[in-house]
């Protein structure tokens, strides 16, 4: 159910960038209607649809993605407003234009540390677990 729900995000993100990227702004900025998008910002944020799609069925994170997802983490953490402003400058024709929304700071705080999670402790989510269910048999001399 949950990979099937996070299939369907992607796929949402690859079909149809344009209506997630006019929501995000509408979510995230006081004038929204202000930014001037870059030509390459529909097609990236459909490989990150791409990307999520196949992290999904993957079902985490390659090996080395590990620790650059942990170093963007760190860096969304402790210098929110410059990983802010760059992430502007790669989207926008006119990033300082557009006037953040004040929870996005924090937000961009919170994402960084789920980054630094995902990324430094991807056994938490794959961990084995202890299976009762499976008795060994003891053996039986012949």
């Amino acid at each position: 159910m949950n990979r099937a729900l996070g299939l369907c995000v992607g796929l949402i993100w690859v079909v149809v960038p344009g209506r997630i990227v006019e929501m995000a702004e509408r979510f995230a900025f006081e004038n929204p209607d202000d930014g001037q998008l870059r030509r390459i910002t529909l097609p990236i944020a459909r490989l990150e649809g791409l990307a999520f799609c196949g992290l999904v069925l993957r079902g985490g994170l390659p090996k080395p993605l590990q620790a650059p997802f942990a170093l963007l983490g760190i860096l969304l953490a402790t210098v929110p407003r410059r990983m802010l402003a760059a992430g502007l400058a790669i989207a926008y024709e006119n990033p300082l234009d557009l006037e953040a929304k004040p929870w996005l700071l924090p937000a961009t705080r919170v994402i960084g540390v789920l980054y630094v999670v995902l990324g430094l402790a991807p056994g938490l989510v794959d961990a084995p677990t202890d299976d009762h269910d499976h008795v060994d048999e003891p053996a039986t001399p012949d």
